[in-house]
């Protein structure tokens, strides 16, 4: 069977492990999840995020969590725009999470970017999670 929300399942699965204490977390990789992980890295969120080749050609993302005195960098991170009801929204109109404390991420027609980014290049696009 098919899994229909990748970036949800990712983002659980950070959920999940950072809940309980782990180190790391894999995952099948895909662009997407690549690149969304890659922004978590740039924003410092989590400390890496490494593609491997398996066997049978089978890519997996790991990604490495970050912790500061004991507790999880990232205190909520949630899907905003889902599968079944796609959340677009223009320049004007992307929200800021936790008055510029946490980063929103938007998939523009130029990439995965932080809504920061988005705003200043002045494109929107789908508000896909929040962080923070």
């Amino acid at each position: 069977m098919s899994m229909q929300d990748t970036v949800g399942d990712m983002l659980t699965r950070i959920r999940n492990a950072q809940m309980a204490n782990k180190v790391s977390v894999a995952m099948p990789n895909s662009k997407l999840r690549k690149s969304i992980a890659d922004l978590l890295v740039n924003e410092g969120y989590v400390a890496s995020a490494v593609v491997t080749e398996e066997n049978n050609n089978k890519a997996t993302l790991t990604i490495v969590l970050k912790y500061f005195e004991g507790k999880a960098v990232i205190e909520t991170i949630q899907r905003f725009s889902r599968p079944g009801l796609r959340q677009h929204r223009g320049k004007d109109a992307i929200p800021t999470v936790k008055q510029g404390m946490g980063v929103a991420i938007v998939s523009t027609s130029q990439g995965i970017m932080t809504d920061r980014a988005a705003r200043a290049a002045g494109i929107g696009g789908e508000v896909v999670a929040f962080v923070a």
